[in-house]
């Protein structure tokens, strides 16, 4: 099972104001482990980056203006993301600036499978706030590197949240025919293996000789 966590930078928020997509990146998991099959690029939007996005992200209008089109890659990212379930936070957000840019472009809609974490956060906590700064929090992952939104690390940072969101947290390739059943509903149908590690008679001799010395020494001298 080959999933895609997708991320986008643009010039601004909304499609409708004319703006439009600066950096796309994606990071391919395969059964919830990253294959290092990732996809990333800058883009000149052939338009300037508001105010507020350039805070966001950093990226000067100097910066984009020697960087592809949108359309100059359109065919590499379809490529790249064809029959994979797409994992996007606040996917109405990307969804509409990436479908804004393939019609531009003159090429199909995305009709990929899509699971957005924000509604599977919103589903486990409600009335917490599902940034992704503040699920990185929650889980205790380390997004200190996330001095802007730039969408590989973005990306990095959301595989890591996903896999928390739905309870995987120890993925591993085949190893198991054990059927995982997932409270969430993204996938009821994933394999995973736990290892169960048993401990020797000798290493229960060691450790009941260690208590015994333990308890003479600090409750019984």
């Amino acid at each position: 099972m080959k999933e895609v966590i997708l991320d986008t930078e643009t010039t601004g928020l909304s499609v409708k104001e004319g703006h439009r997509i600066v950096e796309i990146g994606c990071m391919e998991l395969e059964n919830f482990i990253p294959t290092n099959n990732n996809f990333h690029c800058y883009l000149n939007p052939q338009r300037k980056v508001s105010k507020k996005a350039l805070e966001t992200h950093g990226y000067t209008d100097e910066f984009l203006s020697d960087k592809k089109k949108f359309k100059e890659i359109a065919d590499d990212f379809l490529l790249y993301i064809k029959g994979k379930k797409l994992i996007i936070h606040n996917a109405e957000f990307d969804l509409s600036h990436l479908n804004n840019e393939l019609k531009i472009a003159g090429k199909g809609l995305i009709n990929n499978e899509i699971i957005d974490t924000v509604v599977l956060a919103r589903d486990k906590f409600p009335g917490s706030s599902n940034s992704l700064d503040a699920l990185c929090k929650r889980y205790r992952i380390d997004n200190s590197k996330r001095e802007k939104h730039t969408a590989l690390i973005d990306c990095d940072l959301l595989s890591k949240v996903y896999i928390n969101l739905i309870d995987q947290k120890e993925p591993k390739l085949n190893l198991s025919n054990e059927r995982y059943e997932s409270n969430s509903k993204v996938d009821t149908n994933v394999l995973y293996y736990k290892s169960v590690v048993k401990i020797t008679n000798e290493e229960k001799k060691e450790h009941k000789e260690y208590l015994n010395n333990y308890l003479k020494k600090n409750f019984f001298s």
